[in-house]
């Protein structure tokens, strides 16, 4: 079986990537490997653009991976879609002024990650509650919303680039649904875009990642496989132990049994961790056993497609509590009428 097709994602600040481009053997390894790497776009410096050329002169395609400032909301979302175009026109006079070349853009649709770290410390849990029964109601939002990122999508496509989205499975079940309510509450968009990428980490998913990775595998463009150490700090939800390389090598060889693409999270992890250089020398035809718990994230997942298409349609609910008791009066027996 041929190796699949490999791009890492990278997230560093610019000192952090220069120091891990100072060994030349990462680029030698991404090379040997023919891997695309997806580069966090953290800052519109002069030392990540330095980093950018070097790879463009080693030709490994470079995937620039459109971030926003923190305090913006880091990640794309349904509120900062005016924010990201005027992103994506920032770097386009950066990318021009430096000379760079990029192989494509990545748009990476998350919450907000102030309202994820506010969920994950629990603070003011009230406040966060009234915020999201509000957003439940408010249905254009998410029109506005779509349509601006499609624009930017034709924007970019039209800039000759091609655009992949990287997005939380959750997405699936809001598609199976018809449902807005994620996007509506949680900030997802859901976008078309030529390649798309859902991040199936499941170092965040056990013990049943495994399970949730092959579940949602043959739904994905390219599967997102991780964390192996790295990315930004989200205290309780992204500081989790990172996958060992007998459960990193699982998950490739479960992604090469639906033969997709994978998007490694994330480089610098691979690095850290020795796996970068293992991977030169990797038994991809050597195939995995079929995880265990996929009924079990099967029937979640229905559980949670069945409340999300409820959610969506309300008035359902309040037909059949309206049943419910029409019935209960009408079989009420007659002395107590």
């Amino acid at each position: 079986m041929p190796k699949p097709e490999l791009t890492f994602f990278c997230e560093l600040r610019a000192n952090e990537l220069a120091a891990l481009f100072e060994d030349r053997f990462v680029i030698d390894d991404l090379k040997a490997l023919d891997a695309t790497l997806s580069l966090g776009i953290l800052d519109l410096s002069e030392e990540r653009a330095e980093v950018v050329r070097r790879l463009n002169t080693a030709e490994v395609p470079v995937i620039a991976w459109l971030l926003l400032p923190e305090e913006e909301g880091y990640w794309f979302n349904i509120d900062n879609f005016e924010k990201a175009a005027a992103r994506y026109l920032h770097f386009k006079a950066w990318t021009t002024q430096f000379e760079l070349q990029w192989a494509g853009i990545g748009l990476d649709i998350e919450p907000d990650i102030n309202e994820v770290r506010q969920l994950a410390e629990k603070k003011q849990p009230g406040s966060m509650l009234a915020i999201l029964l509000q957003r439940f109601f408010s249905k254009k939002r998410v029109i506005t919303a779509q349509r601006a990122y499609q624009a930017l999508v034709d924007l970019i496509h039209a800039d000759g680039y091609l655009v992949e989205s990287y997005h939380l499975p959750l997405i699936s079940e809001e598609r199976r649904a018809r449902s807005t309510v994620l996007q509506r509450t949680a900030g997802l968009v859901n976008i078309e875009t030529d390649r798309e990428v859902l991040m199936l980490y499941t170092s965040f998913l056990r013990p049943d990642g495994a399970a949730a990775l092959w579940s949602y595998a043959e739904e994905a463009d390219s599967i997102g496989v991780g964390n192996t150490g790295g990315g930004v700090d989200v205290e309780g939800i992204i500081d989790l132990d990172p996958l060992s390389w007998e459960e990193f090598t699982r998950d490739l060889r479960l992604c090469v049994m639906h033969q997709k693409p994978i998007h490694i999270f994330c480089l610098e992890g691979c690095v850290a961790q020795g796996f970068l250089s293992k991977l030169n020398t990797f038994d991809w035809d050597s195939p995995a056993d079929v995880p265990e718990g996929i009924k079990k994230v099967n029937s979640m997942r229905t559980a949670l497609a069945a409340g999300l298409w409820l959610l969506e349609r309300p008035w359902v609910i309040l037909a059949t509590l309206a049943a419910l008791l029409g019935l209960k009066f009408l079989f009420k027996p007659k002395d107590q009428v």
